[in-house]
């Protein structure tokens, strides 16, 4: 069994952030050693390699699990950070809307319908996803630099043709 990052015990209602490497899975914690999540095909047993099955995929079932089941060998955390950003809807109807999700597919779309929003959506009645919107962030910050160098190459990477051909003409 894989440990929390700082061996909390959840409560019914809590976040659970799953480190898979280069993406986080998320659950939602409902008590007694389970989870419910949306689970996209690379969340099956054994596909966890290859995370671009989640983003080939546009369909995923809601299972409720056991955590140990859902985390495996990967290191998680209870993370409820949005508790400052938004209210927490009462446990009571988080526990109820999750449950009546289990064995349902669902639309599943990795930029604006993934797991996390999915739990976001349970625990806040708002779908948030904060590694998209660090992706896109990255994404435009890489497009910036991208955009900014093309720029300067024009502004001072050779100029015309002719100018070039008569500074050349001004030395001899």
């Amino acid at each position: 069994m894989a440990p929390t990052l700082y061996d909390e015990k959840p409560e019914p209602g809590d976040l659970i952030e799953i480190f898979r490497g280069r993406y986080q899975h998320w659950a939602l914690y409902v008590g007694d050693g389970f989870v419910i999540h949306l689970a996209p095909p690379s969340e099956a047993p054994g596909a966890r390699a290859n995370s671009m099955m989640s983003v080939l995929s546009d369909k995923a079932k809601v299972k409720k699990e056991e955590i140990w089941d859902v985390v495996g060998h990967d290191e998680w955390r209870v993370n409820n950070q949005l508790d400052q950003k938004y209210k927490v809807r009462p446990i009571r109807e988080i526990l109820r809307d999750a449950t009546a999700y289990v064995d349902q597919e669902l639309s599943y779309c990795v930029i604006k319908g993934n797991c996390e929003h999915f739990v976001t959506d349970l625990r806040y009645g708002k779908a948030e996803s904060r590694q998209v919107r660090q992706a896109v962030g990255m994404a435009m910050v890489g497009f910036g630099v991208f955009a900014l160098a093309g720029i300067a190459a024009a502004i001072f990477g050779g100029g015309s043709k002719k100018k070039n051909e008569e500074e050349k003409e001004e030395y001899m």
